[in-house]
């Protein structure tokens, strides 16, 4: 894959320095693509919630609806690594962007005939992650590949995560406003024509002709093998994984919750349900272009600490929260953090990982966020149905907050392999690294 020779980065200060990666014409078409389908994403979200809210207003439903969306990824996201790693990256998505422009224009012909009900819905959600398995690894990898200098790795990451949470910010707005004045149905239609705008800007590419791994005497089992065996012998990667996956599971999907905040408890409809989303979408927002504009990846170790620990703060306010603006104001607060905790630990993985186990890796990093998710979600609704909404955000907050504890006592061991990585590829000056170590190994002086 090829992308047009980049000129070096803006000097400091400059607010080009914040989106050096559009400087490359592939991912700017990349980018402007996903920018508008991710709109129509969230819309889709939104809608999908508020639907099985108003059709049978069930916590519990709400959670099998995610958890029937999500279940696909636990079962063919390893194996999607495998074939992202063989397989061209660029015809891979052309497809799977296509049969989830076709999933949505399904959703809305359903909705509009008034032939939509959950079982009906809950197939849809299905096919549509079934496609998610095959299409996260490979956009993840095949983003990477549109990047040519390592040192600008970390801002595309961070564009990535600006331009999905400008989605999230725009996307449950406009559904809100949307569903109250028409219903779902137009907020899935919207949905499957924003994927042309993708289909254009991948059709548009000038990528270079795929070149086939070279013959393996191993074979798909052997491969998934190498690819466990690497990320469990490497502490920075495990630990991530570890981390995203705890975290997944136990603090995340207190989205499902948020129609009954929006409906029962601060008494609203879907354009509270859209507030509180675009709150959650604001602060994710503001968490990314931080990141953007960061200049050295060393420090991201002590963010993604901060940044759980804040998600689990913000979990708690809003689980004790009956007031609408500042139940808004505490999903800011949970946005940023979550988007900090994955963005970093996203940022981290994507630069040290080895190219030829890219996709293997990001399988696996996709299951770790994506796998726990959908049985998180079916727990969250049976706990909800029993303890109720606010307790169970409640609870969710206080395992975040154990998490980051766990975090926290190995934060030192983290970077202790990580930035002799960093040092290799150039990205903190070796003399920083050398300077660290010596101090590291320094006996302790004399107590006072």
């Amino acid at each position: 894959m090829s992308t047009a020779h980049a000129p070096a980065a803006p000097g400091a200060g400059s607010w080009a320095f914040m989106v050096r990666a559009l400087r490359y014409r592939n991912y700017r078409l990349f980018f402007g693509g996903q920018i508008v389908s991710l709109i129509g994403s969230w819309m889709t979200m939104t809608a999908t919630s508020w639907l099985v809210y108003r059709l049978t207003g069930s916590a519990k439903m709400l959670g099998l609806v995610g958890f029937a969306g999500q279940l696909p990824s636990v079962l063919l996201t390893p194996l999607a690594g495998i074939l992202v790693d063989r397989w061209n990256q660029h015809r891979l998505l052309m497809l799977t962007q296509t049969l989830s422009m076709i999933q949505s224009f399904m959703l809305a012909a359903l909705t509009f005939s008034g032939h939509m009900t959950i079982p009906a819905l809950l197939m849809l959600n299905v096919s549509q992650g079934l496609i998610n398995a095959f299409d996260m690894p490979c956009r993840q990898s095949f983003v990477i590949g549109l990047i040519e200098n390592r040192a600008d790795l970390s801002n595309a990451i961070a564009l990535n995560s600006s331009m999905f949470n400008f989605a999230r910010l725009a996307g449950p707005a406009v559904a809100g406003a949307v569903i109250a004045a028409t219903g779902e149905g137009w907020c899935f239609f919207a949905d499957g024509a924003s994927f042309l705008a993708v289909l254009l800007a991948l059709a548009a590419m000038k990528v270079a002709p795929h070149a086939p791994r070279a013959e393996r005497k191993t074979g798909t089992i052997a491969e998934f093998k190498e690819g466990w065996r690497y990320i469990v012998g490497s502490v920075p990667i495990r630990t991530i994984m570890t981390l995203l996956g705890a975290v997944c599971l136990l603090g995340v999907p207190y989205a499902v919750l948020v129609p009954i905040f929006a409906g029962n408890i601060l008494g609203g409809g879907p354009h509270m349900l859209g507030l509180l989303m675009t709150a959650s979408g604001a602060g994710a927002l503001i968490a990314a272009i931080w990141l953007a504009s960061l200049r050295s990846i060393a420090k991201l170790g002590r963010a993604i600490l901060a940044a759980t620990t804040g998600f689990g703060v913000a979990l708690l306010a809003f689980g004790f929260s009956r007031t609408p603006w500042l139940s808004a104001l505490c999903l800011v607060g949970a946005g940023a953090g979550f988007m900090l905790t994955m963005a970093a630990c996203n940022t981290i993985v994507q630069t040290i990982v080895d190219p030829d186990k890219r996709g293997r890796v990001m399988s696996f990093l996709m299951l770790a966020i994506l796998g726990t998710a959908p049985f998180g979600s079916l727990a969250v609704g049976a706990v909800a149905d029993r303890l109720g909404a606010p307790h169970t955000v409640l609870l969710e907050g206080v395992c975040c907050l154990l998490i980051a504890l766990w975090f926290s006592t190995r934060l030192d061991e983290f970077h202790a392999h990580v930035r002799p990585i960093y040092a290799r590829m150039g990205l903190i000056p070796e003399a920083a690294l050398a300077g660290e170590t010596a101090a590291a190994m320094a006996p302790p002086g004399p107590q006072k």
